[in-house]
């Protein structure tokens, strides 16, 4: 059995690049956020791979990915809808039906299903900015196709 998670992340992060724009800016997507990035912003990372499917013909896992949205204002600024924005575009673009899931097949697997496990909205009020997040949870069925 193979790890397919780092596959998935890529083609996401290579989905949503140059794709999300906020107030007519492209909002930049990373996997790890640098220090002298600008906000709003997109992270995606990968939380869990677990083995889905015993059989004796093919190996299937389930993934969990996240793609969290942040946009970032000082203290009494801003608000949220920036940032349900950016998720709307996200989902638009990742929570497809078959014919538009991340393509694995030149790394040996082929993502079957696709499905929102859900959006949590948090807000952080720290010293110098507020920041609004969205995480979008996203479920993943892969096969080992080699």
């Amino acid at each position: 059995m193979l790890e397919a998670i780092h596959f998935l992340r890529k083609g996401i992060i290579e989905k949503l690049n140059n794709s999300v724009t906020l107030n007519s800016a492209t909002v930049p997507v990373y996997n790890r956020i640098p220090t002298d990035a600008n906000y709003p912003l997109i992270r995606v990372y990968g939380v869990s791979t677990d083995e889905s499917n015993e059989n004796q013909t093919s190996f299937i896992t389930e993934t969990i990915t996240r793609i969290e949205c942040i946009t970032r204002f000082y203290s009494d600024d801003g608000g949220e809808l920036d940032t349900n924005l950016m998720v709307s575009q996200c989902l638009n673009l990742i929570r497809t039906r078959s014919s538009g899931y991340v393509n694995l097949s030149s790394n040996g697997f082929k993502v079957f299903t696709s499905v929102n496990k859900g959006v949590k909205y948090l807000q952080d009020d720290l010293s110098d900015h507020t920041y609004f997040r969205a995480i979008i949870e996203i479920s993943n069925k892969i096969e080992q196709i080699n």
